[in-house]
């Protein structure tokens, strides 16, 4: 009771300053609920007088007044359009994740407590924050060996603050769903459990460290695009360095003409790059806006801040490729099958008519121009098409969208003329023939034999059990069930051992299998 009380408390707080910073003020509610319009009548109440500026302005500027954690709901927010809407969401992606810095005195000692020992014993310099964020802020050094460095600290006092919205988040989901079940579709629950799993992993920067090092190794043999080294010696848990990269980001368009770059050539590059680390190595950074990315003086691309990444399964990948293939191709049908094959549509519904649907969806982008046409746009489409045939919110597929829309944004404000379609074609092909054409079988044939190798390897230690399962059932049905001390001890062995009752059934599955496995080499 207590708990729902004070999140109860911290949910009227947080509308209390939306209130008074007129959020509700510029909120259509023409097509609501008359109790909804009732309640932002009363809401205006307490609204400050003589407030400007437009919708995105109040909402950001209430979402600062919040904290940290409303900033960052508020841009995952903006990832889920089925949620909010589209003019909404169009405002959250506006949000800004600036704060003002804390005090250098503060992140001097955080580096020295973190890293165990005085500052000069890992920097000759640092500088003041050349760069604040709701979660961490940069800094400029100077390793004691003349290498320079960005140094990331963890602002102070995040994570409890987190921790404790989080549960009042966790706690308004629950009742969103327990009192409007129209919107279990879209998961809140699960939005919320993944905002906390992201920001969790965000505020270790050891494993921001180790994503940065992962993806280093999948693209070591790809050509113009790469990550900072990381200096694991100056890395812990609340501190990050790595290179410095003296580039020219992305967001200084005519900075990065004046040094004579091929623009096309970058946008270009951006998107077919992010394909690839999404379909080839299933894991992709998914904050790839202008900021964190440079160009060097030879045109390789350089991505930074690795705070949130994403990852997609190998039945992701083949369903990202053969959804984006199939409308490449104008295969609607194919499409669809897919949908089902992956079981994110039901049974229930008919492939042909959902086919039809999707047909809707990629018929206009054909006549459409190469700037006008937006993959991003279409699989934004696609989610929406999927709430008819219940299809069930995907989280990793909307961050997938989300990050695409970056990406795409990006490639645009390089290239206004980027032809999507003919970008895209090449790596999703290359994909397709690689993983589901003759090369691919072979890979999934070796993976299968290596499997089944596996398996006969163990038979003999599972026969073993198998036959010792078999006389201690022979035991007990001679000698009948006995409570004494022995057989008392004899159970918690058992138990102790997963269960050999349990394990019975597993030894006649796997005498079942390796008859169907001897089967396929006779």
């Amino acid at each position: 009771m207590f708990h729902a009380l004070r999140c109860s408390l911290r949910l009227a707080k947080a509308g209390w300053t939306f209130a008074r910073h007129g959020v509700f003020g510029v909120l259509d509610t023409s097509t609501a609920p008359p109790p909804v319009r009732t309640l932002v009548g009363l809401a205006r109440l307490v609204e400050r007088r003589k407030i400007k500026g437009t919708r995105s302005a109040r909402l950001s500027s209430a979402l600062t007044a919040l904290g940290p954690s409303y900033i960052k709901l508020g841009q995952f927010l903006a990832t889920r359009r089925d949620i909010v809407g589209d003019e909404l969401a169009a405002d959250l992606s506006l949000l800004q994740d600036k704060l003002p810095a804390f005090p250098q005195k503060i992140a001097l000692k955080e580096i020295e407590i973190t890293l165990g020992g005085p500052i000069e014993t890992f920097f000759s310099e640092i500088s003041k924050p050349v760069a604040a964020a709701s979660i961490a802020q940069v800094h400029k050094a100077v390793t004691l060996d003349g290498r320079t460095v960005a140094v990331k600290v963890l602002r102070p006092g995040v994570a409890k603050r987190f921790a404790r919205d989080l549960t009042t988040y966790f706690f308004a989901a629950r009742m969103a769903e327990r009192l409007v079940p129209e919107l279990r579709r879209l998961r809140p629950v699960d939005v919320v459990q993944t905002l906390a799993r992201t920001t969790q992993l965000e505020m270790d920067f050891r494993l921001e460290a180790a994503a940065i090092s992962e993806m280093a190794g999948n693209i070591s043999r790809d050509e113009g695009f790469r990550v900072p080294d990381v200096d694991w010696t100056r890395t812990s848990k609340s501190v990050l360095t790595t290179e410095w990269i003296n580039g020219i980001p992305l967001s200084k368009v005519e900075a990065v003409r004046a040094s004579n770059h091929d623009l096309k050539a970058l946008g270009a590059g951006i998107i077919q790059h992010f394909l690839r680390h999404a379909m080839r190595d299933g894991f992709f950074h998914a904050d790839m806006h202008q900021g964190n990315l440079f160009v060097e003086p030879d045109g390789t691309l350089v991505a930074v801040d690795f705070g949130i990444m994403g990852r997609l399964k190998p039945a992701e990948r083949r369903f990202l490729a053969e959804i984006l293939y199939g409308f490449i191709r104008r295969d609607y049908r194919r499409v669809s099958e897919v949908h089902f094959e992956a079981r994110y549509v039901p049974d229930t519904h008919d492939v042909d008519m959902f086919a039809q649907a999707l047909r809707a969806i990629g018929e206009p982008l054909m006549g459409m121009t190469a700037d006008k046409i937006s993959m991003a746009r279409l699989l934004s489409q696609l989610l929406e098409v999927t709430d008819l045939f219940d299809m069930r919110t995907q989280t990793q597929l909307i961050l997938l969208q989300k990050t695409m829309v970056v990406v795409e944004g990006v490639g645009r404000t390089l290239d206004p003329e980027l032809n999507m379609w003919e970008t895209a074609e090449p790596v999703v092909r290359d994909w397709i023939e690689s993983n589901l054409g003759p090369e691919g079988r072979l890979q999934d044939a070796a993976q299968g034999a290596q499997l089944i190798g596996r398996f006969v390897a163990a038979l003999p230690e599972l026969l073993v059990r198998a036959e010792r399962t078999a006389e201690m059932a022979e035991a007990m049905s001679i000698n009948g069930l006995r409570l004494d001390k022995e057989t008392v001890e004899a159970i918690a062995r058992a138990q102790a051992q997963r269960g050999r009752a349990s394990q019975a059934a597993l030894w006649v599955g796997a005498i079942a299998l390796a008859a169907m496995a001897a089967r396929m080499f006779m």
